[in-house]
């Protein structure tokens, strides 16, 4: 894993232009709570940008509700901060009009999740070229405290002082199945592999959606402790790396095998099981991502992080304009005036 993350965030890419990670911190003071895991995200963003090659012109942050609305304040490039759940809709709408623009979405668990939820859907079935990052904290903070769409069964929070009585949603699955072509998870507490997912994302074609465990230190303070806390981490959590087999556990002895379509927890190097016998991830299968995907809320399996799936298939915005080049190219380029006046019309003199 370090070798990979050497290669791709260490290394500079050819033909870069010459920016700093400075270039891309406005002078402004960062106003979410201290200890918010939102800084985790904003930082390895920052330090991506120079590395990708492109102008600081030609970036755009877009953002809807929330305590990850700020975002695009944070971001010394253009940016706007929409309204609630609409930030896709208008990422669209911007990729669409100016496929030339690199365009971020920051969003949350409950703006993306609840009432965008439609507008996500459909941006991953079109695979709109956008990078979405949604930060998940798994509760309404920005207004207090409510529990949201990926609140947890049982959950105690302002709103629900009984329990949460709903299923959450499964950010990773929703994406999954609606066709987002690159899906991944990561999470604030390793900025470094953050990074890694952040520049494999920018650098896809088509709709990459990152779910971020972020911590909400006020609201919902250790929500995903055991997943991100280094001294459990390596138990809970298993890292996703395409064409190798999957292996966690501190002493890297536990391993995943597939019973059917059922992924177990076994032991290796114990004589029964060893590494030839386990799963082997491939970013390419679709079915295997849906799989370790819905390891997630499995209490007796590791929590997945990584990349689920890395697909290549035509972004709509390049379909777009493909079509729009056809046409001009077997009709002409067309005439304004007559379009509006159509088929049928009259002049009164």
């Amino acid at each position: 894993m370090k070798t990979i993350l050497n290669n791709i965030i260490d290394k500079p890419h050819e033909g870069e232009i010459k920016y700093t990670p400075k270039d891309f911190k406005p002078d402004v003071d960062v106003r979410w709570c201290a200890g918010c895991g939102a800084y985790a995200v904003l930082s390895p963003v920052q330090r991506i940008m120079p590395e990708l090659g492109i102008p600081k012109e030609k970036i755009v942050s877009v953002s809807g509700i929330g305590c990850s609305g700020r975002f695009p304040y944070y971001m010394e490039t253009y940016g706007f901060h929409s309204i609630h759940g609409r930030a896709l809709a208008i990422a669209s709408g911007l990729k669409i009009s100016r496929p030339d623009l690199s365009v971020w979405v920051a969003t949350g668990d409950g703006d993306n999740m609840s009432i965008g939820g439609n507008h996500f859907i459909h941006t991953c079935r079109r695979n709109v070229d956008l990078n979405v990052m949604m930060f998940n904290n798994e509760v309404y903070s920005l207004t207090k405290g409510q529990y949201s769409p990926t609140s947890h069964k049982g959950q105690i929070t302002k709103s629900s002082p009984l329990g949460v009585l709903d299923d959450p949603f499964n950010p990773t699955s929703l994406a999954l199945g609606a066709g987002a072509t690159f899906v991944g998870r990561g999470h604030d507490k390793d900025r470094k592999l953050l990074q890694y997912l952040l520049d494999r994302a920018a650098r896809h074609k088509g709709t990459s959606f990152l779910e971020i465990y972020t911590n909400c230190r006020i609201f919902n303070d250790g929500a995903f402790e055991e997943f991100t806390n280094k001294d459990t981490r390596e138990e809970t959590t298993i890292w996703l790396e395409d064409g190798k087999p999957l292996i966690f556990g501190k002493n890297r002895d536990k391993g995943i095998i597939l019973d059917g379509y059922t992924p177990k927890v076994v032991p290796i190097n114990n004589g029964s099981y060893s590494e030839d016998d386990l799963l082997v991830h491939n970013e390419k299968d679709s079915t295997l991502a849906l799989i370790l995907s819905d390891m997630s809320f499995n209490p007796e399996l590791p929590r997945p992080m990584g990349i689920f799936q890395s697909l290549e298939k035509s972004p709509y915005d390049q379909r777009v304009e493909d079509q729009i080049e056809y046409e001009i190219k077997t009709k002409g380029e067309g005439n304004l005036e007559e379009l509006l006046l159509g088929e049928s019309f009259w002049e009164i003199k």
